[in-house]
């Protein structure tokens, strides 16, 4: 017994290896930061950039053609229903969707809209070329798109492309995305698509970076963050898809606190104070916990019910050979289109598009407070939301539909953000919404810096956050619409220019 309890004494243990790990990547937003400082790509100049998307076009066959219904090829008005589904029971089909609230002007309404029940992947994968992240973008075709030929993330399809229900080719590097493990995911995160033509529409945003080569395939790009940036100030270049992963990525540093703007934003200007808004140490007018508070209240308090009704008879709609529209003449119609693309999976195919009357617009009215920059967010309802209401920008109507309205019934901010002076706009470019569902959906993207006479003690349903704040909470899904979080890209996406 003696000999054991002096040999216990004597024995030392080896230190045990540590499983835990830092909870994040501390230096993660500052490899964004330094690619989004870099516009002189490894692999292509931003000088050279139209003329390689001019030839993508060029070496590939596209074409759409409005056509009647009764040409869809394995479409089909459901029996009874009236609902335009495929023959497949996949993809998505078109229904019916009768709403009411209990708050705003208008508290009941009948619409067509999508469901389309699938997650589809939004990915993008990264990978460092001179010590510098690039995005590995995609020269996509989508029936939709005003110019047809947009940058798409590296992956764009919903469950039944890349499971091929379309019995045709592969979706080219799917298996970065779907748990192949082939690399190291930075943001993934289930993000809301539009509301108002999407029923409970999520798709999975993600940014993964490769820790092998990567072939470059026909159609592909590698640009840095800084060149994606540049691009966001042209119009119908950087596709909706592409925008809302771009949201994902964070923006505050330890080396380069300040985010994408890459300075500390000295002195007092709009870049200063939006690099400030950045900076996650910043003061904001309301806290974090402030905000979550009212948010949740605002979701909390509304009495919203959306109902999937027949899309047959659906009051105030009219359903002719070539349309479903509104007998007003106003906010959309339903159409049928047949598509020709040579670098798709399938080569062509029919198919419905929702089809908006006229060109909207989305804007972020912003103000400084103490030097740092707030933007107005609206807790705006939206008939297809998964939970009552998300983030919105502080404008994002069609205006037109809001022609007869008098002084009264017009939605707050709109008229002050149609009337805005040029020297007021920060940001301003022409984006199109999702192409694979929708025809010619344009928004008019704004940022402005408003002045003293639009106070900060605002309306109900608005609330003042710092770009910060707005990011983290992009980190979560469904907390922030499509259009908000495109704007956020596109603040991202300012730099010096924005002094």
């Amino acid at each position: 017994m003696l000999s054991h309890t002096a040999t216990a004494e004597h024995t030392t243990t080896a230190p045990r290896a540590t499983a835990l790990r830092p909870r994040e990547d501390p230096g993660l937003a500052d490899r964004f930061a330094r690619s989004a400082a870099t516009t002189d790509g490894a692999h292509l100049g931003l000088d050279e950039f139209a003329d390689w998307l001019a030839a993508r076009g060029k070496a590939n066959t596209f074409r759409v053609e409005r056509i009647p219904f009764h040409e869809l090829d394995g479409w089909s008005f459901q029996p009874g229903t009236g609902n335009l589904v495929h023959r497949s029971g996949r993809f998505f089909s078109v229904e019916g969707l009768h709403v009411t609230t209990d708050e705003g002007p208008h508290r009941e309404w009948y619409q067509p809209i999508i469901k389309q029940p699938e997650v589809g992947i939004l990915g993008i994968l990264v990978k460092e070329f001179g010590g510098v992240l690039h995005f590995l973008m995609q020269a996509k075709m989508e029936p939709g798109n005003p110019n047809l030929l947009q940058l798409s993330p590296t992956v764009q399809a919903t469950r039944s492309n890349y499971t091929k229900v379309h019995k045709g080719a592969d979706v080219k590097y799917i298996e970065y995305f779907n748990g192949a493990a082939r690399g190291r995911v930075l943001a993934d995160v289930l993000q809301s698509e539009h509301g108002s033509w999407f029923y409970h529409k999520s798709n999975r945003n993600m940014i993964v970076e490769a820790v092998d080569d990567v072939p470059l395939e026909d159609d592909f790009c590698w640009l840095t963050l800084g060149q994606l940036g540049d691009l966001l100030h042209r119009d119908n270049v950087v596709n909706m898809d592409s925008r809302t992963v771009l949201a994902c990525v964070p923006t505050g540093g330890a080396d380069q606190p300040y985010g994408l703007l890459g300075t500390a934003g000295d002195g007092d200007g709009f870049a200063a104070s939006l690099a400030r808004s950045r900076n996650p140490l910043a003061g904001a007018l309301h806290t974090d916990v402030e905000v979550l508070s009212w948010f949740t209240a605002q979701r909390s308090g509304y009495d919203v019910r959306a109902e999937r009704v027949p899309l047959a008879g659906l009051p105030h709609w009219v359903r002719t050979e070539h349309d479903i529209h509104h007998e007003l003449g106003r906010f959309f119609d339903v159409v049928a289109v047949r598509v020709q693309a040579g670098n798709r999976e399938v080569g062509s195919w029919t198919q419905p598009l929702i089809a908006p009357r006229t060109r909207g617009v989305a804007a972020f009215l912003t103000r400084q407070v103490d030097g740092v920059l707030h933007v107005l967010v609206h807790a705006k309802v939206e008939g297809g939301f998964l939970d009552t209401l998300e983030l919105a920008p502080t404008v994002q109507y069609a205006p037109e539909n809001y022609q007869d309205f008098g002084p009264g019934e017009r939605p707050p901010f709109l008229d002050y953000v149609l009337a805005a002076p040029r020297e007021a706009i920060r940001y301003e470019a022409i984006h199109a919404e999702e192409g694979g569902r929708f025809l010619n959906a344009e928004n008019r993207y704004v940022v402005l810096e408003a002045g003293d006479d639009v106070p900060l003690d605002v309306p109900p349903g608005y609330r003042w956050v710092t770009v910060s704040q707005l990011g983290d909470l992009i980190r979560h899904g469904h907390y922030v619409n499509v259009q908000a979080r495109t704007l956020l890209t596109c603040l991202n996406a300012m730099g010096q220019e924005a002094r």
